[in-house]
């Protein structure tokens, strides 16, 4: 990768504008992008494969990393077509921004607490330089206290925010930007090739991601579908909006017309990433702190078999195994696997937080941290501890003809199926017991 770098910075001068591209994987309705092609000449697009995130994933065959390089290569055939090029860095950012000394980087906003440290450093790295670092609003509709209480606090229950939202949206927040009519700007560069995967570290699964298509026919159904794991319900959109491949402001276009349940699930993603902006402690620690005080039963063995996809209860199996091997869990089967995690076996939320950030596509710590939290209780506007999904009812609910069970768990009903990993009434009480002694202990 050192040849890429010196290559690479050899092509940006004083004169050269960056475009930073990181969450925001498309050349179209790009809002920092287009105010980095509008204002100036010689705008070179850049990617960094940031080793302080890389490092930590232990699976070199991630398939996040992947969708990445198959995103960035889609750019840069975009690229070539108008004469320029995406050049591509692997390292610290701030390293590599102490080496290049450009006229000005644009990028979008990042809202998580690593990327606000990053992005402070480098914008101060730039300063020293004289070098500008601005930063828009890209990848949600609302941030940080654009919608807030009227005494200006940030609102912690969605449904107040969500009316609040809706009365405060106006054509001019879902207007694209018209990025294609700038395109000239980009510095001509002849293309440089991409490094490969495995320059980078990672190898290539081949497996195939969700496709970049809005189905219109799921989006008018999604109010009635979206519960129903075996059928095509909901759009698989989550892996484009957490890499920026799809741009947030069409979608919002589309549920707005169609379908106002989607809408509320796209401005549930504003709300998360609102809470994390506010209270970036959720990261680590419960919203409501007296849940710190739960007595988890961290069972190592049981954590296994919830990670398995062997815990006797169909639903949770079902969901884990399609988590395993897909990248994807349904949403509602999402809601019962953490629900069946944190209360019917008392492991940690951040066990399975954890879990899911290694393993899901579309992984993104606002909404991953906001799901936890919920299913745990100890989140902003979360289920109340003593509600504790039963398995069965959801599967008799949701999945009545077990279709999504049996195509997870072709062993049911087999000798080869284990027993369930505990009593759901049991659990149950168990549960209600420790969370009450929690919360109580909290209070003296």
């Amino acid at each position: 990768m050192k040849r890429y770098k010196q290559k690479n910075s050899a092509l940006i001068d004083s004169s050269s504008t960056v475009f930073w591209f990181r969450r925001d994987l498309r050349l179209k309705d790009n809002a920092g992008l287009f105010h980095a092609l509008k204002d100036n000449e010689d705008v070179v697009p850049i990617f960094i494969f940031d080793t302080a995130i890389l490092d930590k994933l232990e699976d070199k065959a991630d398939r996040r990393v992947e969708f990445i390089y198959h995103s960035l290569k889609v750019m840069q055939q975009q690229l070539e077509e108008v004469g320029s090029s995406l050049l591509i860095f692997h390292g610290d950012p701030i390293e590599i921004f102490k080496s290049l000394k450009p006229k000005a980087v644009y990028t979008n906003h990042d809202y998580e607490p690593y990327a606000r440290k990053r992005d402070e450093e480098v914008k101060n790295i730039l300063s020293k330089y004289g070098t500008d670092f601005k930063t828009f609003k890209d990848q949600v509709i609302f941030e940080k206290a654009e919608v807030t209480k009227d005494d200006g606090k940030p609102y912690t229950i969605f449904t107040p925010y969500s009316r609040k939202w809706k009365s405060l949206i106006t054509p001019a927040h879902l207007k694209s930007y018209p990025t294609e009519s700038h395109f000239g700007s980009f510095k001509k560069i002849k293309a440089v090739p991409l490094p490969s995967l495995e320059e980078i570290g990672f190898e290539a699964t081949g497996l195939l991601f969700p496709e970049r298509v809005i189905k219109q026919s799921i989006v008018e159904k999604y109010d009635q579908q979206r519960n129903f794991p075996a059928i095509e319900g909901t759009t698989k959109l989550s892996v484009h909006l957490r890499f920026g491949t799809v741009s947030i402001r069409k979608l919002a276009q589309l549920a707005q017309k169609k379908n106002e349940t989607w809408l509320n699930e796209l401005i549930w993603r504003d709300f998360y990433h609102m809470i994390l902006w506010h209270f970036p402690q959720v990261e680590n620690h419960a919203f409501k702190p007296a849940y710190d005080h739960i007595e988890w039963r961290n069972n190592e063995k049981e954590f296994k078999a919830w990670c398995d996809g062997k815990t006797g209860y169909p639903i949770v199996d079902a969901g884990m195994r399609e988590l395993n091997n897909t990248g994807f869990m349904h949403n509602r089967v999402r809601m019962i696997v953490a629900s069946f995690l944190t209360k019917h076996l008392l492991i940690d939320w951040r066990w399975g937080e954890a879990y899911f950030a290694k393993k899901l596509l579309d992984f993104d710590l606002a909404a991953n941290n906001g799901g936890w939290q919920w299913a745990a209780s100890s989140g902003c506007d979360a289920a109340p501890y003593f509600r504790v999904f039963n398995p069965t009812l959801q599967t008799e609910k949701f999945d009545p003809e077990l279709k999504y069970v049996k195509k997870w768990v072709p062993e049911l009903s087999t000798k080869e199926y284990p027993k369930p990993i505990v009593e759901h009434k049991i659990a149950r009480d168990r549960v209600l017991k420790v969370y009450k002694e929690a919360l109580n202990s909290s209070e003296t």
